[in-house]
């Protein structure tokens, strides 16, 4: 297989994996419908033209019925008046019209079995038509109740793409506050150790001569402690007292 063969392959695998996951079945089933009720309003325009056709011929067959036998008086009339020449033209008309009738009464006769079929085809199509809609109905109908409970399912397990989006949103959000919280943490420790001052406090707390003071204060805590412990460790220790009983200077 050549390179532009295996192109053209892929190409067509991806286009027809695209159409599937875009296709709609239930679109799908709605056009068909939508197509098969415009053959049939096809066929009921076709039926209706012949059966105005045939009583077209009709109306002209019945107006030439008329005519024949009006021209048969005429040639009788004609004949008792002696005008034999009159019942001739009268009766040659008549068969001119006659030959007429026998051509519209085959066009009838053609229009009719047409119009026959065409009802039948109409009623077999209407039929298919219907049998078409309830089973259309039944597939759109099983298809979305499938359709929601894959989605309910995707959504349970979360493996649909909008509830792996919610949850990435979530692990983020946690790795955020999580990052905050040892943050907030870190400078608590930084507050408490002295390393940052707090921003919060008046500007007279935070200048140098006060903390001058303080650091000297402290100081001076501590060499009263020193002081206080040098005095109890120079102190001479009280003797044991000897209780009654007891043998002395031995």
């Amino acid at each position: 297989m050549g390179l532009g063969q295996r192109i053209a392959l892929v190409f067509k695998a991806k286009a027809s994996k695209a159409l599937d996951r875009a296709e709609d079945p239930r679109e799908v089933l709605d056009y068909s419908y939508q197509r098969q009720l415009e053959m049939l309003a096809q066929v009921r325009r076709g039926l209706a033209d012949v059966a105005t056709s045939r009583r077209r011929i009709d109306m002209q067959y019945g107006q030439l019925e008329t005519s024949s036998e009006k021209l048969r008086t005429q040639a009788a009339e004609a004949l008792q008046l002696g005008r034999e020449d009159l019942a001739r033209e009268a009766l040659s008309r008549r068969m001119t019209v006659t030959s007429q009738l026998d051509s519209l009464a085959a066009q009838r006769e053609s229009l009719r079995v047409e119009e026959d079929k065409l009802t039948l085809a109409s009623q077999r199509l209407q039929a298919k038509v219907e049998a078409f809609r309830t089973r259309k109905e039944t597939i759109k109908a099983t298809y979305t109740a499938a359709e929601a409970q894959t989605k309910i399912t995707e959504a349970v397990t979360g493996i649909s793409e909008e509830m792996g989006d919610v949850g990435m949103a979530m692990q983020r959000a946690e790795d955020k506050t999580e990052q905050m919280q040892a943050r907030a943490q870190a400078l608590d420790g930084l507050l408490e150790s002295g390393a940052l001052s707090d921003a919060t406090l008046p500007t007279g707390g935070r200048d140098d001569l006060q903390a001058a003071l303080d650091a000297a204060r402290g100081a001076g805590d501590v060499d009263a402690e020193l002081t206080a412990m040098r005095r109890e460790l120079s102190a001479p220790t009280q003797p044991k007292s000897i209780g009654p009983g007891t043998e002395q200077g031995r």
